[in-house]
């Protein structure tokens, strides 16, 4: 029997955890899993025969060494903070380790260790990243294949919420963690290269470049820039490409509207608003607006719109922005962390919704004098609120690898991820019986 160890039993462990179980007869496998909640454990491993429920803090490295040198197998879906340590004990116990999130310096650095220790470091093998990279690299091979050059690549990948469910004006709804959705784009400047020029976007303007797509039955969409696209060139092994682009996708007026949440200043993280507690939403949007005398907030918060703008409005007062009966809950807060608050409120998923994972490519390549474009989209719809489309498409390819390291048909070793054919093939292909499918389409573009 082999002993598979999962550090983690957060929203993107359950369907992981449930397809390893459902493997664990046929491969006799017996699946740990660590979590400071040891009823949450249990919940999900539902008294299987072949799940192990254990409570420690898997954070600290002596508790966790003693479990790691039991096991064949880890599979960390701890914060990305804690990947590195785990790697380092792993590398000591020269136990193979799997885990969804990027890739840092850090663990880049621990490659040539863990080749001499005999083990593989599988990174971002969730789904954005992980899908997008094994869904782009089928087609990039394919175009090198037959002698193509690739001039453009855009990719983007959303949470979002089913269409049957989407009920407000924002056309979203937290599928994800509320904080990271935030705070999102404020890690540094968002990098690409169009038509071979270096592009960069600092958080202020993030939101006002839009690309729009439109996807067969589902509709359109909008895209932003999302983190250093440019890194890709040589993972992917097209250095040279013209145009290259990553981003984020949300519904049409979403972007728009977050917009004017910078331009107020409400998703600083950083200044501390004394007695926060005291304020109401409707103080909390004054406190962003210029002193007008005698001129509502309402009114005032209009000509901070513009009237180009007028027609955000409504997203506005839905939040609840203009409500002056409640208080925040948080004292000393930050703006962002009391828009989090009143955004939680609203965009909460409610009982009996679904949610929605979208993921879309855009390749532009020249053959033989001719330019064709190739579009590849993948929608996949979560089955209730446990077995998200979220928690399905990081855990179901993290479980898929982890079967091919067990069964000796991932040979790789060292700091990697699944950018080879023999590492993303199968398990593409085994994510099609679980509904996630990408749909291709071909067109001339151009006869030069």
């Amino acid at each position: 029997m082999k002993s598979i160890l999962i550090l983690g039993a957060g929203m993107s462990s359950s369907s992981l955890i449930k397809y390893l179980l459902s493997h664990a007869k046929k491969y006799d496998w017996n699946v740990q899993v660590v979590d400071q909640d040891i009823e949450l454990v249990k919940r999900k491993i539902n008294n299987h025969e072949r799940g192990e429920a254990l409570a420690f803090n898997a954070t600290n490295s002596e508790e966790r060494k003693i479990r790691i040198a039991k096991a064949d197998l880890v599979i960390s879906m701890l914060p990305a903070r804690y990947h590195v340590e785990v790697a380092q004990d792993c590398i000591d116990l020269k136990v193979n380790l799997i885990t969804p999130s990027y890739i840092s310096k850090e663990m880049q650095a621990l490659d040539e260790a863990a080749r001499n220790a005999g083990i593989v470091i599988m990174n971002e093998i969730g789904v954005d990243p992980g899908i997008d990279h094994m869904s782009a690299m089928k087609i990039i091979h394919a175009i090198q294949k037959k002698g193509g050059e690739l001039l453009s690549f855009k990719s983007f990948c959303g949470g979002l919420i089913a269409p049957k469910y989407d009920t407000n004006p924002w056309h979203y709804k937290f599928t994800w963690n509320p904080r990271n959705v935030v705070l999102a784009g404020q890690g540094g400047l968002a990098c690409f290269i169009e038509k071979n020029e270096y592009k960069y976007l600092p958080y202020n303007r993030l939101f006002q470049k839009i690309d729009r797509i439109k996807i067969q039955k589902f509709g359109a969409f909008e895209g932003y820039a999302n983190r250093d696209a440019l890194r890709y060139r040589k993972t992917y092994g097209i250095d040279e490409i013209p145009t290259i682009y990553r981003g984020t996708l949300r519904r049409p007026n979403f972007c728009q509207g977050w917009d004017v949440f910078i331009e107020l200043g409400m998703t600083d993280d950083q200044t501390r608003i004394e007695n926060s507690h005291l304020l109401s939403p409707r103080t909390f949007l004054n406190a962003f607006l210029p002193y007008k005398a005698n001129v509502s907030v309402e009114e005032k918060f209009k000509l901070f719109l513009r009237a180009e703008r007028h027609y955000l409005f409504e997203q506005f007062e839905w939040l609840g922005l203009f409500e002056s009966n409640v208080c925040f809950e948080k004292t000393n807060a930050s703006p962002a962390e009391l828009l989090e608050e009143l955004l939680v409120k609203k965009l909460n998923l409610e009982p009996g919704d679904k949610d929605m994972l979208v993921m879309y490519h855009k390749f532009k390549y020249r053959l033989n004098g001719v330019k064709y474009q190739i579009e590849s989209s993948m929608v996949n719809l979560g089955e209730d609120q446990i077995y998200t489309s979220m928690s399905n498409t990081v855990g179901l390819p993290v479980g898929i690898a982890a079967k091919m390291i067990l069964s000796g048909n991932l040979h790789e070793k060292g700091v990697t991820l699944p950018i080879n054919k023999e590492v993303y093939e199968p398990i593409l292909n085994e994510l099609k019986s679980y509904g996630i499918e990408f749909t291709e389409s071909e067109k001339v573009i151009n006869i030069i």
